[in-house]
C-alpha cells in the first residue's frame, strides 16, 4: 500500500500493528514472566539506549521491534530477528541479530534503522517538530517467533515505551527577528557564558532546529539559522549575500550568554560551503565543520564586499534513473572552476570536515582532499579530516535513523543519498562526539 490508502485503512493497519491495538497485545510482562527492559526510559535524542529482554526459553526465537507514530500521523517501524540464550535472555548489545532491518551486534540498530512502514510513502524522513514540549515516543515489542510482519507479526510477549527527547530541562528556544537575522537560538541550562554555534543545513530551506536543540543540550549556546524559505527571507536560492551570515556571527558574539570572542559553525551540504566561506571570509569564525560539502560555491552566486564566488553548475544531463525509480545525480557536479573555489587559504580558523566515502549527491570527500590540497600548498595545518567508509550524504546527530533516498524538493522524485544502513549511523555516532570535541577545543 502507498500514500494514497485511505486514512481509515491506515489507521486501522496502524491498530493492527501498534502495541495496545488488535488481537495480539498481551500487557508487559503477562507472557510466563517474559520482561523486556530498555533503560534509559527517557533519554536525550542522541544518547544510547540499552535494550535487554529476559524470561524467555532457551535459545527461544523472538522478533524485537520498535515503532513510532509521528506528529504527522504516520508510522515508522523497525524490526531485528533474535535467539535467546541458555539462560533465555536477549541482550542487543551482545546477541547478534539473525534477520531483519540489520543483521549482527548493532547496541542501536532498532532506533537507527526506522522507516516509513509498509503502508506508508516510502522514503520519508523521520523528523520532530516539536522538540520543547513533547519528546518522541518509540514502542518497543517484543514478539514470538522470528516474525514476518507483511503477513503476521506474532504474539506480543512484551512491551515498553521509551521517551526520545531533543531538549532537557533548563534548555531555553528563543526566536529571532533581529536586524536582518531570523532563526531560533538554543541556550543551555545556567548563567553561561556558552561557546557560541551558528547551524547551517542544505537546500531543502526553511529552519531546521534539531541540530541546534541538541547542541544546546550539549552545552553550546546554538543559532538554527535558516537562509532562504522562511519567513521575510527569499523564497528562493540566488545571490547569497555573506554579509547575513557576518551579521548573525556578529549578532551571537554580542549575545550576553555567549562566550565569545570566536563564533564556530557546523554546515551541512549547502550549508557546508557556506560555513567554509564563512571561516574564509569572516575573521569572528574561528571554528568551522563541513559535513558533506563542496569546497567551491554551489547552487548561486555569493557576493561579500566586492568579491563575488560564482555558483558551480550542475549538468542535469548527467542525472541518472535507477531502475528503481530514484534518481542518482552524483555525477551532475561539475568539477570547480577558479571563479567559484572558495579560497580557504586565507582562512585563519580551524576547519573540520565530515565526508562520507558512499555520497551519493557529490563526491564530497574528493572536494574536502582538495581543499586539504589547497591549505598545504599554502603552508597551512588548521584543518582535520574524518572520512567515513559505507557513508552517504546525509550525516546528522545519531538520532537521526538511516536513509538511502529522500524525495527531493525540486524534483518531487526520491534522490539516492547513498551509504548502508549500519556503517552510515555508526559514522553519525562517532562524528558526532568528535564534532563536539573539535567546537569545545577551539572555542572554550
Amino acid at each position: 500500500m502507498s500514500g494514497w490508502v485511505p486514512l481509515c485503512l491506515r489507521r486501522a493497519a496502524r491498530c493492527w500493528s501498534l502495541p495496545g491495538g488488535g488481537f495480539s497485545v498481551q500487557p508487559a510482562g503477562s507472557c510466563r514472566g517474559v520482561h523486556l527492559d530498555v533503560s534509559p526510559a527517557k533519554s536525550i535524542a542522541d544518547e544510547s539506549v540499552c535494550i535487554r529482554a529476559a524470561g524467555l526459553s532457551p535459545h527461544q526465537d523472538v522478533t524485537l521491534r520498535a515503532l513510532v507514530l509521528t506528529e504527522q500521523d504516520r508510522l515508522f517501524d523497525s524490526s531485528a530477528q533474535y535467539r535467546a540464550d541458555s539462560q533465555g535472555r536477549v541482550d542487543v548489545s551482545r546477541s547478534p541479530s539473525l534477520g531483519g532491518h540489520y543483521r549482527g551486534v548493532v547496541p542501536m540498530g532498532l532506533l537507527w534503522t526506522l522507516s516509513p512502514a509498509s503502508m506508508e510513502e516510502p522514503y520519508q524522513k523521520l523528523t520532530k517538530f516539536d522538540l520543547m514540549g513533547s519528546p518522541t515516543l518509540i514502542d518497543l515489542c517484543v514478539h514470538s517467533g522470528h516474525a514476518d510482519f507483511s503477513i503476521f507479526p506474532g504474539r506480543i510477549l512484551a512491551k515498553q515505551r521509551i521517551e526520545r527527547w531533543y531538549s532537557k530541562p533548563g534548555v531555553r528556544r528563543i526566536r529571532l527577528r533581529e536586524g536582518n537575522v531570523r532563526g531560533s537560538l538554543f541556550l543551555p541550562p545556567g548563567d553561561g557564558p556558552f561557546p557560541g554555534v551558528i547551524d547551517l543545513f542544505g537546500d531543502e530551506g526553511g529552519l531546521t532546529e534539531f541540530r541546534a536543540s541538541l547542541l544546546a543540550c550539549r552545552g553550546f549556546a546554538a543559532l538554527a539559522l535558516p537562509y532562504f524559505r522562511f519567513e521575510d527571507l527569499p523564497m528562493t536560492m540566488k545571490d547569497f549575500r555573506l554579509e547575513y551570515f557576518e551579521e548573525a556571527v556578529n549578532f551571537l558574539q554580542k549575545y550576553p550568554k555567549v562566550k565569545g570572542p570566536g563564533i564556530g559553525v557546523v554546515g551541512s551540504s549547502k550549508g557546508a560551503d557556506l560555513a567554509l566561506s564563512m571561516v574564509t571570509f569572516i575573521p569572528q569564525v574561528v571554528a568551522s565543520v563541513c559535513i558533506s560539502g563542496c569546497n567551491a560555491n554551489t547552487i548561486a552566486d555569493l557576493h561579500y564586499k566586492g568579491t563575488k564566488l560564482s555558483s558551480l553548475c550542475y549538468d542535469v544531463d548527467q542525472i541518472i534513473v535507477l531502475e528503481s525509480g530514484i534518481l542518482d545525480v552524483s555525477e551532475t557536479l561539475k568539477n570547480p572552476n577558479t571563479d567559484s573555489i572558495i579560497p580557504v587559504e586565507k582562512a585563519e580558523g580551524h576547519i573540520l570536515f565530515v565526508v562520507g566515502e558512499d555520497d551519493k549527491i557529490w563526491n564530497s570527500k574528493h572536494f574536502a582532499e582538495e581543499a586539504i590540497k589547497r591549505l598545504k600548498e599554502h603552508g597551512k595545518d588548521n584543518y582535520e579530516l574524518l572520512s567515513y567508509p559505507g557513508t552517504g550524504h546525509r550525516i546528522e546527530p545519531p538520532c537521526s535513523p538511516f536513509c538511502s533516498a529522500m524525495i527531493d524538493r525540486l524534483f518531487g522524485i526520491p534522490v539516492q543519498l547513498g551509504g548502508e544502513a549500519i556503517k552510515h549511523c555508526s559514522a553519525q555516532q562517532d562524528s558526532w562526539q568528535k564534532i563536539q570535541d573539535f567546537l569545545r577545543l577551539h572555542l572554550c
